[in-house]
């Protein structure tokens, strides 16, 4: 995969700016305002419940914000966002898109299918020649060329979401948005992930992670953002916000954070 530039603050490539959204008769977000920037890999985090979900469903566009005055959501600088577009500048790994994959679907498939921004190929989706490459170069990538050919409901959790994440790079995106990657994994299958996500932020594509997992964050974040009942309540470095008092604060419960070869756990306090 070629590099970009990894500068430490680009251009901004999400822009909310007050905004209201509902989900069920619920309101997820009263006054949110935030600014992701290209190049400045971000994990989100706090507690169930608290805006996290709500906010990746805010950038796939499958969640809209209220029209208000002095209200927007922008993505790479637009309020008005062509979804096939988008998808050749941001990929994402949903929380619940395995549940939507057929069983029986290859992977390679799956793979070959976000081509043309579905699940299957169907029988109008004829993949190019260039396209079967970078497929296949996905699969060497992310150690999948065993299991390429194997349905995908036989897959382990680690597998399918390491064909979720190859799946989301496709079109070589600047940023990768990634709901709860680790979830259910078990700790092989979450430090195969974890390398090939910290791989894939060497080469300069932004990475962003919505987790509640403390373990999870890799050592390369350089911007962490608290979310509690739909408000940012901690934003600034690893350093300052993955400590001990902003995050009892975050969880509401004490906390004590401990470090080793760059990433933390999270104690009772």
């Amino acid at each position: 995969m070629p590099s970009r530039s990894t500068s430490a603050r680009g251009s901004i490539w999400l822009d909310l700016q007050a905004v209201e959204a509902w989900i069920d008769g619920h309101r997820v977000f009263d006054d949110l305002s935030l600014q992701l920037h290209c190049g400045e890999h971000t994990a989100l985090l706090g507690p169930n419940g608290s805006g996290k979900s709500s906010l990746v469903q805010l950038i796939s566009r499958n969640l809209y914000p209220v029209v208000r005055p002095g209200s927007h959501l922008k993505l790479f600088g637009s309020d008005t966002v062509n979804l096939w577009q988008l998808r050749q500048r941001l990929g994402l790994v949903a929380s619940d898109l395995d549940a939507r994959i057929p069983a029986g679907l290859l992977g390679r498939e799956l793979l070959l299918a976000a081509f043309f921004g579905a699940i299957s190929l169907g029988r109008d989706r004829h993949p190019s020649a260039e396209q079967i490459e970078r497929c296949e170069r996905l699969l060497q990538e992310h150690e999948l060329v065993d299991q390429a050919d194997q349905p995908f409901g036989r897959l382990s959790d680690g597998q399918k979401r390491r064909f979720l994440l190859a799946r989301a790079l496709v079109h070589q995106p600047e940023v990768v948005v990634l709901d709860e990657p680790t979830n259910a994994l078990d700790l092989k299958a979450k430090h195969l992930l974890l390398n090939q996500l910290r791989r894939l932020m060497a080469t300069g594509t932004t990475l962003v992670m919505v987790t509640h997992q403390l373990e999870a964050i890799p050592p390369e974040m350089q911007r962490v953002i608290g979310l509690r009942q739909g408000r940012v309540i901690l934003d600034g470095p690893p350093d300052q916000v993955l400590a001990d008092q902003p995050l009892s604060d975050l969880f509401d419960t004490p906390l004590r954070v401990v470090t080793a070869s760059g990433y933390r756990q999270v104690l009772p306090g």
